[in-house]
C-alpha cells in the first residue's frame, strides 16, 4: 500500500471538526488501496492503513451499502479516526443479479479471484451475448468519531465474455468489458484509464464532491 501512511497513535479528533481531511482505509486489499489513492490524494486526502491490530470485518449485511457502512464504522471505532470503507459487487443479468453482494468470495469463503472468476464463467457456460450484461456497482461509505455518515456509489455497465484477457487489475477485471473501454477488458486498460472510467473511480470522485472541504 505504497501511497499509504502507517497509522500512529493520537488523540480523538475533536467534535465538530468542520474540515477533515484525514482517512484509515478499511481495506486490506493493496489493489483498492492503490486505486483509492491514485484518486484521493493528489486532492489533498490523507489516507491511512488499516492498523495491524484491527482485523476483516465480517460482512453480515445483505446489500454493498450496509456492508461498507459496518466496515466503516468499525473503523472508526478501532481508531477514532475518520474511516472510508467500501463494497464493491459484480451484478450479472444472467445469473439475477449474481454474484452481487457475494462478488469477493463467490467461490468459497477464502477464494482467490482466479476462483470466483472460474465459478461466474461456468455459471455463464452457453448463456447468450443478451444475457451476459453486466454491471459493476461499488459503495463507498464515510464514518465519522462523532457519529455522522454518509456513502456514495459508482456504477459501471458492461457485458462478461467468455474467456480472460488481459494482466492488469485484478477480480473480475479480465472478464468484464465496459460499454467504453472499445472492447477491452478492465483487466487491459492502464491504471488511469481504468480510474478514469471504472466503478470504483465513478464512486471516488462522487465521494471527493461529497466530502466536506
Amino acid at each position: 500500500m505504497n501511497c499509504s501512511r502507517r497509522l500512529r497513535p493520537r488523540a480523538r479528533d475533536a467534535p465538530g471538526l468542520a474540515l477533515v481531511t484525514r482517512f484509515v482505509l478499511a481495506t486490506a486489499n493493496p489493489h483498492k488501496a492503490s486505486e483509492i489513492c491514485a484518486v484521493l490524494e493528489p486532492l489533498g486526502y490523507t489516507l491511512l492503513e488499516r492498523p495491524e491490530h484491527v482485523g476483516d470485518v465480517e460482512e453480515t449485511e445483505a446489500t454493498l451499502e450496509g456492508n461498507a457502512l459496518l466496515k466503516a464504522r468499525a473503523l472508526v471505532e478501532a481508531t477514532a479516526l475518520a474511516a472510508l470503507a467500501d463494497d464493491t459487487g459484480l451484478f450479472v443479468d444472467g445469473l439475477e443479479g449474481r454474484p452481487g453482494v457475494h462478488s469477493a468470495r463467490y467461490a468459497g469463503e477464502h477464494a482467490t479471484f482466479a476462483q470466483n472468476v472460474a465459478k461466474l464463467l461456468g455459471e455463464l457456460n452457453g448463456v447468450p451475448a443478451a444475457s451476459r450484461r453486466a454491471a459493476f456497482r461499488t459503495v463507498i461509505a464515510v464514518a465519522y468519531p462523532d457519529g455522522s455518515e454518509f456513502w456514495v456509489e459508482g456504477v459501471l455497465a458492461g457485458r462478461i465474455i467468455e474467456s480472460p484477457r488481459g494482466d492488469g487489475g485484478f477480480g473480475y477485471d479480465p472478464v468484464f468489458v465496459p460499454d467504453d473501454a472499445g472492447g477491452r477488458t478492465l483487466a487491459e486498460l492502464s491504471g488511469e484509464e481504468k480510474n478514469a472510467l471504472s466503478h470504483r473511480g465513478l464512486a471516488l470522485r462522487a465521494l471527493a464532491e461529497g466530502l466536506v472541504k
